[in-house]
């Protein structure tokens, strides 16, 4: 499910990740379900994404001239950046439209359902079969996140909590598949 044709690539999905789990888990932290428990798991989420960054980063850059999929000089980066752009567009416009319908409660799930979808485009640029899955389950919490009745908690809380260990465990399946393939190397 992992290409090792590109392991610095693993190594930074793995930043990332870290990155993107840190930053859901405190998204979710909005307005979570009113027991402590909740909170404590979203600090623990929270910290477990900062731990992804930490093993990842360190990896990235003593292997910054390994090859990479989104060489500059490359129709990958290309798309790469097309695919991004697009990606930050198309959440821009559907976060206005959400508030100015009244629904700004919608604007995680909408985001991590543009988030969910760029993965498709992005596991074909880096050649990583993992990401098609992770663009199908992130895209699926976004739309049941959606769909969950309001009340205790918001859309953002169920975007978190859920997308979050996606995130954390996808990370670290690519943060040290690529360390253990960049340090035989």
């Amino acid at each position: 499910m992992l290409s090792l044709d590109h392991p610095r690539d693993l190594v930074m999905i793995g930043a990332v990740f870290g990155v993107a789990a840190f930053a859901w888990a405190g998204w979710a932290q909005e307005q979570p379900p009113h027991q402590v428990l909740w909170r404590i798991l979203l600090g623990v989420l929270s910290a477990a994404g900062l731990v992804l960054v930490a093993l990842s980063v360190p990896a990235a850059i003593r292997h910054w001239d390994a090859a990479t999929a989104i060489d500059p000089r490359t129709t990958g980066f290309t798309v790469y950046t097309i695919v991004f752009w697009a990606e930050v567009a198309v959440a821009v416009v559907l976060s206005i439209v959400a508030v100015k319908v009244g629904r700004a409660d919608l604007i995680a799930p909408l985001i991590l359902g543009v988030v969910g979808i760029h993965f498709f485009a992005l596991a074909a640029v880096f050649h990583q079969p993992l990401l098609h899955l992770v663009a199908a389950v992130l895209t699926v919490i976004a739309g049941v996140a959606a769909l969950i009745p309001g009340g205790a908690a918001l859309p953002s809380f169920w975007c978190g909590v859920l997308a979050t260990p996606v995130f954390l465990a996808a990370g670290a399946w690519c943060c040290f598949v690529g360390r253990d393939v960049l340090s035989t190397a």
